[in-house]
């Protein structure tokens, strides 16, 4: 009896391969995604119903008779036509492969007719049941194996003989059973790697859309950033300006400006600059310099000494720091009649000033605390005489910073080894050295700070 056993399973096995792949190819195709996506058309339920029933008379056509019962998977088609397509579905296909099998004739006509109808209503429930979903695949098996008890049962008692139920049973129903739990097992496989597949498909895709979209929105804060610094440096009687800022990603933290400080430009003699480095990076750090270049740009129309001038507007900026932000900034004002550069360092990198008389180098020390860190901040301001050659060197830590492949910083003596041999060039030449230093410093490794420099050149 166990040989028996296992030799109709080996023959249900071979029946239920062909029906996997038939099953598997269709539901490549574009009429299942519909049903994934749950709007099935008229057109295309009815070729569902086609393809699983004829899968069901397949079922039927390579069916093998043991002791007057045909071993097949008859209802194989349906179950899983009701499960993945629902009732309407399920019991069309049920009914042409019933039909079929009663056409044949014999003791198990009716219930060949009836048995793949109901496998395909029942499975037609339980897709309903899951809320129109297909049911995970262990649920799946368990129902496939409830539902051909079922059947099996009805069909031993309304159409074997008494004397066969144990026979039928061991060499006929548990084999079946069997097999078309391993089928369904198999497709809902299928089926559950087909909705992965999809899943992460549109995961993918809605990750690129996204992506997609905050690209562009960052490209157009970069643009509003660019649009924030100065295109051109005003032209400064008596001092030779160069600048140049390079944002880490997209948008920065870090900016510069030059602030003509007189009402009637043709009698300029004060000019204002700045250099500034806001506490973080991307997008918030962007926002915050905007505020920040703002607040001091305006202030400096209103006051004439720096320390009034950022004494003023720190605890605006602070005022407005909700995240806890803060920009280290230095602000001065070069002045072309008294050759002077009068200046607040709010706990800023010290600019390098380069004496062309004697060739030392002073450090332009801190006055105060970053603005924006403490809104009731004191800051002090210092006068620096300036002499023609003289050269002045403000920049952020994304220069002094900058590493290497070795894990090395640039640092600032390499920055005043680069002002001293190019201190006769122009401002511009000056701040282009530095720059293509620091790259060739780093070589390979990727900026990871904004790299902002001002040069002036003392005329």
């Amino acid at each position: 009896m166990e040989i028996n056993i296992v030799q109709s399973s080996i023959t249900l096995f071979q029946m239920i391969c062909v029906i996997i792949v038939f099953a598997y190819l269709f539901t490549r195709s574009r009429y299942f995604l519909e049903i994934l996506e749950k709007k099935p058309s008229i057109k295309t339920q009815i070729l569902l119903i086609a393809v699983f029933g004829l899968l069901s008379v397949y079922g039927t056509i390579s069916g093998v008779t043991l002791y007057g019962a045909v071993l097949n998977v008859r209802d194989l088609g349906p179950i899983i036509a009701g499960l993945c397509c629902g009732p309407y579905v399920g019991i069309g296909a049920g009914m042409i492969g019933g039909l079929y099998r009663c056409a044949q004739g014999g003791p198990y006509m009716y219930t060949g007719l009836v048995a793949p109808v109901l496998a395909g209503l029942l499975g037609g429930v339980m897709y309903l049941v899951n809320k129109r979903e297909l049911v995970p695949t262990r649920v799946a098996v368990v129902f496939v194996a409830l539902v051909e008890s079922l059947v099996s049962l009805i069909t031993i008692i309304v159409a074997t003989p008494a004397a066969q139920w144990v026979t039928i049973l061991t060499v006929v129903a548990i084999p079946m059973i069997i097999t078309n739990m391993v089928a369904v097992f198999i497709f809902s496989t299928i089926i559950q790697n087909l909705l992965s597949e999809r899943r992460m498909k549109l995961a993918k895709e809605k990750l690129e859309f996204e992506m997609a979209r905050k690209d562009a929105e960052l490209q157009i804060a970069a643009e509003i950033q660019r649009n924030f610094l100065p295109e051109t440096i005003p032209v400064t009687q008596g001092f030779d300006i160069a600048a140049k800022s390079i944002p880490a990603k997209e948008v920065g933290g870090d900016f510069f400006d030059v602030m003509p400080l007189e009402v009637i430009p043709m009698s300029n003699t004060r000019t204002g600059i700045m250099i500034a480095d806001v506490s973080g990076k991307g997008v918030p750090a962007a926002l915050f310099m905007a505020l920040s270049r703002i607040v001091v740009r305006v202030t400096a129309m209103w006051f004439k000494k720096p320390s009034e001038v950022i004494s003023f507007a720190n605890p605006i900026i602070a005022n407005n720091s909700k995240t806890g932000m803060f920009v280290t900034l230095f602000y001065g004002v070069i002045d072309n009649e008294t050759r002077t550069l009068t200046y607040v360092n709010a706990g800023h990198n010290p600019p390098i000033v380069l004496r062309k008389k004697t060739g030392e180098i002073e450090e332009l020390s801190l006055t105060g605390v970053a603005v924006g860190a403490l809104d009731d901040a004191e800051y002090e301001q210092q006068e620096l005489p300036l002499f023609p050659g003289d050269v002045i060197v403000l920049y952020t830590d994304g220069i002094t910073e900058a590493v290497n492949d070795r894990e090395e910083m640039y640092d600032v003596p390499r920055l005043i080894e680069i002002i001293r041999k190019n201190g006769d060039s122009s401002s511009q030449e000056i701040a282009n050295e530095i720059i293509r230093s620091v790259f060739a410093f780093s070589g390979t490794q990727p900026q990871f700070d904004d790299i902002t420099l001002m040069v002036v050149k003392v005329i």
